[in-house]
């Protein structure tokens, strides 16, 4: 009885002294300026002590404390880039994710590249650079900059969004190798994207690159059969690359695996099994599964629910790890 009554009392010790349950999630949406083209749309979520609400963000339901006041200092910043024909919802739940680990996530929309105007989806080279100028607004227009510490800072990207941040990361692809590729692969996306049109000069393209991202994490990134050993070697910043097992629309062997085999440092990989493409997307609410169902199917037995809470937990970890 002695060793029981004392077990108890370890217990409830140990819960007295605790962490407190994680902050709650704040969450900001806004428009920034780009010297270059119209305003950029931009989701931010962040840690707060306000009491969160539910609402829903272009279909997708979420519980935060809009406009709230950030809570903490020096917290690490990561900038999240979706995929072709996306926006910055397109990964809310990894924002909040990290939101609740203690990290500040911007996401933008991609002018040109969105499910509002897709017509400049060719001129990838645009993304990297308006990541930068959404990491430039963040850390010297922002209204809470001052939380942020801009020596820890990340980038998230899915597809076209995995090929932006590695490209901001200090990638660049080689073009020359598209027209052999899209000849074999047709039916591919990014060859569907550029059929019956012309890129332009690799001499006239300026890639922006973005030395203060320290870690990246890349999901099915595009055109990752174009960048090589060559175009890879800038990327020093560590890595965490994710390949779906079962996609169908950027298929294995010629991008996540691309990209595996040619970073200069061995990425930490993860193969989803039975995961399709869009099973990088934030689990769909009941009414986006019935308005864009082709985003929202996975393969029979898949559970995307379920693979998000490991998806967002592998992500905090390596964003935790990498920019201690």
């Amino acid at each position: 009885m002695r060793n029981l009554i004392a077990l108890v009392f370890a217990i409830l010790l140990a819960l007295a002294v605790a962490p407190q349950t994680r902050a709650a999630v704040g969450f900001q949406h806004f428009f920034i300026p780009d010297p270059k083209g119209p305003p950029i749309e931009v989701g931010v979520w962040y840690p707060t002590d306000a009491a969160p609400k539910a609402e829903v963000i272009e279909l997708s339901p979420q519980t935060v404390a809009t406009d709230a006041p950030v809570k903490g200092d020096h917290l690490p910043l990561v900038v999240i880039s979706h995929g072709h024909g996306g926006s910055f919802v397109g990964h809310l739940d990894t924002a909040i994710a990290l939101a609740k680990a203690g990290f500040v996530a911007a996401a933008l929309t991609h002018n040109g590249d969105s499910w509002h105007d897709s017509s400049h989806a060719m001129e990838i080279w645009e993304r990297p650079r308006q990541l930068k100028v959404l990491t430039d607004y963040m850390l010297g227009a922002w209204r809470d900059r001052r939380h942020i510490d801009a020596d820890r800072i990340g980038a998230f990207g899915f597809s076209a969004g995995g090929f932006t941040v590695l490209s901001a990361a200090g990638a660049e692809p080689d073009f020359r190798t598209m027209k052999a590729h899209c000849q074999s692969h047709p039916s591919f996306e990014d060859c569907q994207i550029v059929a019956g049109r012309s890129l332009p000069a690799e001499s006239s393209i300026v890639w922006t690159h973005d030395t203060r991202i320290k870690a990246v994490v890349s999901a099915a990134p595009a055109l990752g059969f174009a960048f090589g050993r060559e175009g890879l070697a800038a990327v020093q910043a560590p890595v965490q690359l994710w390949c779906a097992a079962d996609d169908q629309v950027l298929p294995h062997p010629y991008y996540a695996e691309a990209v595996r085999l040619s970073l200069p440092r061995p990425p930490q990989m993860h193969v989803v099994p039975h995961a399709g493409h869009y099973d990088f997307l934030a689990p769909c609410s009941a009414r986006l599964a019935r308005e864009v169902p082709a985003i929202c199917v996975s393969e029979p037995g898949f559970d995307r629910a379920k693979f998000h809470e490991q998806l967002d937990r592998d992500v905090v970890a390596f964003f935790t790890r990498t920019l201690k």
